[in-house]
């Protein structure tokens, strides 16, 4: 009899089980297991030592039932990797490692895979390039090692990267290249199939399932060199003589999982660099406040580079800042838009160039008010505070925290109105007032309310490059690494509520979007504009937009990350409770709290507790959600007392408990 340590498909964290078997299974194999009065997947993880067998009753052990049919087996670096996350975000190994896989089939259908054509580049590297990609360069030959480049939109970082990819490529070593999101893989797709020879595979939410498994099998499978790009969930991929990991857009949210374990895509691929001893890259004209200030000291292994000019001498955008208060109504036809700005985006026009125009909400208007009794539309279905979004197009009430939907109304409800008014804006609002300025220019909007596939994600952009689309009204779809030669004109609108929210990182979140929506303007000429609308025309991050001061907004906010001691000067966790029940929710994180206070006097006296606080929305898709943030300069302590809290914390009947380790939001 053999005994195998299993990490099984379990929620609880102590998911690693002991299992006999008369047979003999290799480390990394997939097997099915009994489970209770169940059978769950497994992953076997080692051959059980003796002092394991001494702390069990073998009497009492199951039997591994089979290999799992069409499986794979994980290598060791792998498991690695997933005993590494496991820890480090307190979530159980057996769950996580079976979230991340593929779904086992028996007849998947073969992708399709793009076969790179190998030409030569088409430019030479600046001598700025140069010495960046001769450093990351001569630092692969010695193992794991961190680089950030820190240039400019439109400095040429892609580049770099395609240099640094076809080195190894031509060495024999596979390339991982991560992505924030979907709608980026197109022209990246285009540039490196042409330039590197060796296969080309993208993973996305776009990939079926059976195009997913087949992906998973062949590289499981193959030895030979390959580029593996993909958004954050393409980390996992089982990549063999792996010689460099590139995380672009580093800085980006679309990195952090939300549901399940909390991982952020970027931590893990340096992780899994380190794992592999291989050099990884970082890249982003706004890097994240932590990695600036960890990368700029260059020290401890990592190099930090600067390009804070354009390629090809390109200027950047002239930046006008617009005042919005009292310049109108919400009467005024033309609303949102200032006079102003209908100006410049004629002026743009008339030169036949395009014009992008940027606005983070969704929707026609941000809810519906009756005008006799001041009504509003809520959702009464699920409980959420907030406003019904209204789309006008689909004539639908809509709640941007959980699926309801309904039809908008005839008349108000309450006191049987028929005057409903809109207020607020979002895209729709805004495409159908430009169609109406401009009625000789074909306007379309760049969303996810419009864009659902790879298809009309592909078609959108086809057609926008090809000059079939003047104006194009989006979204953050719009601020991510696009190259629109044709653009010399980025309208910003309704950005102040994102500056104004109540979160440490709402500044740099807001430089961040700004400067990269702003970065899509004036890449190919030096007349380019940036004109943003808002009530707070002195705030300093509108001054520091489409600068070469690289650091300038990073010196200004660091100061005051240390007044507050947030990150990069503390570690935060947050610790979510939910029941569709507020009063057990109340009294139970009352309890939670009490005892997360008792651990820190006592055992991890370097964790301050903050809470417990509803969060901004507290009642979401018939949940209340309250949470408590963890805080330390001490990593130890304070992993440690989570760790504790979250061995011996049994939740009550109807009340769940989320960790988030490193929250990208808090409260």
């Amino acid at each position: 009899m053999n005994y195998f340590q299993v990490a099984v498909n379990f929620p609880k964290m102590q998911s690693v089980l002991t299992y006999g078997a008369e047979q003999d299974f290799s480390i990394g194999e997939l097997v099915e297991v009994p489970l209770g009065k169940r059978k769950a997947m497994g992953t076997i993880l080692a051959i059980s030592s003796q002092d394991d067998l001494q702390k069990i009753d073998e009497s009492k052990l199951k039997n591994i039932d089979s290999k799992i049919e069409n499986s794979f087996s994980l290598s060791t670096n792998e498991i690695a990797l997933y005993e590494w996350m496991s820890k480090y975000y307190h979530y159980s190994l057996g769950k996580l490692i079976f979230d991340c896989l593929p779904k086992i089939l028996k007849r998947p259908r073969q992708p399709d895979f793009i076969q790179g054509e190998n030409l030569e580049l088409e430019f030479d590297l600046s001598s700025e390039q140069q010495a960046i990609f001769t450093q990351i360069s001569s630092e692969s030959k010695s193992g794991f090692s961190q680089h950030y480049i820190h240039g400019v939109t439109g400095s040429g970082k892609s580049a770099i990267y395609l240099s640094l990819m076809r080195e190894q490529i031509q060495n024999g070593k596979s390339v991982q290249f991560l992505l924030p999101e979907i709608n980026l893989t197109p022209q990246f797709t285009e540039l490196f199939s042409k330039h590197l020879g060796c296969r080309v595979l993208t993973y996305h939410s776009g990939v079926t399932p059976s195009e997913k498994y087949n992906i998973w099998k062949s590289l499981n499978e193959s030895d030979e060199p390959v580029l593996v790009m993909g958004v954050r969930s393409s980390i996992f991929l089982p990549l063999k003589n792996l010689g460099l990991v590139i995380v672009d857009e580093e800085h980006d949210q679309s990195f952090k999982q939300t549901d399940r374990c909390t991982y952020n895509g970027r931590d893990v691929a340096i992780k899994k660099a380190q794992i592999h001893q291989t050099p990884v890259v970082l890249g982003s004209a706004t890097p994240s406040l932590e990695n600036f200030y960890q990368f700029e000291k260059n020290d401890k292994n990592r190099f930090y580079y600067q390009l804070p000019h354009r390629v090809g001498g390109a200027k950047f955008p002239k930046v006008i800042v617009s005042d919005v208060k009292e310049k109108f109504s919400e009467n005024d036809p033309a609303w949102p838009l200032l006079s102003n700005t209908i100006d410049k985006i004629r002026e743009k026009l008339d030169k036949k160039e395009q014009v992008l125009v940027f606005i983070n909400k969704l929707g026609f208007s941000n809810y519906i008010q009756c005008r006799n009794c001041a009504h509003q539309f809520y959702n009464e279905n699920c409980g959420c505070e907030n406003n019904l979004r209204y789309f006008k197009k689909k004539n639908l009430l809509s709640c941007a925290h959980c699926e309801f939907k309904m039809p908008l109304p005839s008349e108000c409800p309450e006191c049987g109105g028929i005057s409903l008014m809109n207020k607020g804006f979002g895209t729709e609002k805004v495409e159908a007032v430009l169609k109406s300025i401009f009625k000789e220019n074909k306007i379309e909007r760049f969303d996810r309310d419009e864009i659902k596939t790879t298809k009309d994600l592909n078609d959108k952009l086809e057609r926008f490059h090809s000059g079939e689309i003047d104006i194009f009204v989006g979204t953050q779809m719009l601020a991510k690494g696009h190259n629109f030669r044709r653009v010399n004109l980025v309208v910003v609108l309704g950005i102040d509520s994102m500056l104004n929210y109540a979160d440490f990182r709402s500044s740099e979140k807001t430089y961040q979007l700004i400067e990269q929506v702003a970065g899509r303007s004036g890449r190919y000429t030096d007349d380019s504009e940036v004109l943003i609308q808002t009530i707070n025309p002195e705030h300093s991050v509108f001054k520091l937009i489409g600068t070469e001061k690289l650091e300038e907004f990073y010196r200004q906010e660091i100061p005051l990350r240390e007044i507050c001691m947030c990150p990069p000067f503390a570690k935060i966790a947050m610790i979510y409770f939910s029941s569709r029940f507020r009063e057990r929710l109340v009294s139970q994180i009352n309890s939670a709290f009490k005892t997360l206070t008792e651990l820190s006097e006592n055992h991890f006296s370097a964790v301050k507790l903050y809470g417990p606080s509803p969060m901004g929305i507290e009642k979401k898709a018939n949940q209340y959600t309250w949470g408590i943030m963890l805080k330390s300069q001490d990593f130890n302590h304070l992993h440690g007392l989570i760790s504790t809290f979250d061995s011996n914390y049994i939740p009550q009947a109807g009340l769940t408990y989320k960790l988030d380790i490193d929250p990208m939001h808090i409260l």
